[in-house]
């Protein structure tokens, strides 16, 4: 007879695919196991038990039985119900949206541990569930945090070609961030210096800074932040472009509040909030948006 093997792990619910006629497949990003795909049985049922705990943005203690194939979720338990705020507020939804897809796409392979990823991607989805700054700041914020976690931290000061000391007006998204005149390419942009002090503040997690901005330079900020983003991503992201950059700033607020600890813990969730370890890691839509999160998927 062959033994039932269980496991189970601290997981954000990053997308989902019908399955038949009640299932579904589950897209998690876990703390230990990284991206891991299960089927949840019966959860499109009315009846299901844990049917509402396992839509995308939901943060989960979830049990899981290894399959053949895919692994079958047995028990899931709301951590943190972020789905809820963040699909009640458009700008929150399509912005988390962006979230979840960078996400998927950043960690590829199934099964193996991305624990920065999945800390950082907890406190972003946290930070817009409790509205604590304007939903494109913590987009951009997580965006360029989770990029340089992936290896592609860009730089906002020194020349990322030559590393001549700046401050660079110019800035290359194939060089990685501002260049000197000497190492500028053709095709370079040359952002306002305010501009370039929010993008280094959004990386670094100065809030004080970033949320003292005005529109203009949010608006060219973001349009660098989502070049960047889908150059060293290879493709675009589907959701990007549904965003809503129209809604005015939240007030400022600190986003060191309560975390999600536990004994084992390689750390807790730092919610975009100033980080070292977090960049030091890297080396020197509605119709659109639902279909990067609910798909669909043939019978197997």
């Amino acid at each position: 007879m062959v033994p039932v093997v269980l496991y189970r792990d601290e997981a954000l619910v990053l997308r989902t695919h019908k399955l038949g006629e009640a299932d579904r497949i589950i897209t998690f990003l876990t703390r230990e196991h990284g991206k891991v795909r299960a089927v949840a049985k019966g959860v499109r049922r009315t009846s299901s038990r844990f049917g509402a705990r396992l839509e995308p943005f939901m943060f989960v203690d979830v049990q899981l039985h290894v399959g053949r194939n895919l692994d079958i979720v047995t028990q899931a338990e709301t951590v943190q119900p972020y789905a809820r705020a963040i699909f009640a507020d458009y700008g929150l939804y399509t912005a988390g949206a962006v979230m979840l897809e960078t996400a998927d796409r950043l960690v590829e392979a199934e099964r193996e541990p991305s624990v920065q990823q999945f800390w950082l991607l907890a406190g972003a989805l946290r930070a817009l569930s409790e509205h604590a700054h304007a939903p494109g700041l913590v987009l951009d914020s997580y965006l360029l945090r989770a990029l340089a976690v992936a290896g592609w931290a860009p730089t906002f000061s020194d020349c990322a070609r030559c590393g001549e000391p700046g401050p660079h007006r110019a800035f290359s998204v194939a060089q990685g961030g501002t260049v000197c005149p000497r190492c500028r390419p053709p095709g370079s942009t040359a952002p306002a210096q305010e501009t370039v002090d929010l993008l280094a503040a959004l990386l670094s997690g100065d809030w004080a800074v970033a949320d003292a901005t005005d529109d203009r330079c949010r608006r060219e900020a973001n349009g660098i932040v989502a070049a960047y983003s889908q150059y060293h991503l290879e493709r675009a992201l589907r959701s990007l472009r549904m965003v809503d950059r129209t809604r005015p700033a939240a007030p400022a607020s600190d986003l060191t509040g309560p975390t999600v600890t536990r004994p084992d813990d390689d750390g807790p969730a730092p919610s975009l909030a100033p980080s070292s370890a977090t960049v030091a890691a890297a080396p020197s839509s509605i119709s659109a948006t639902e279909g990067a999160l609910h798909g669909s998927h043939p019978n197997p």
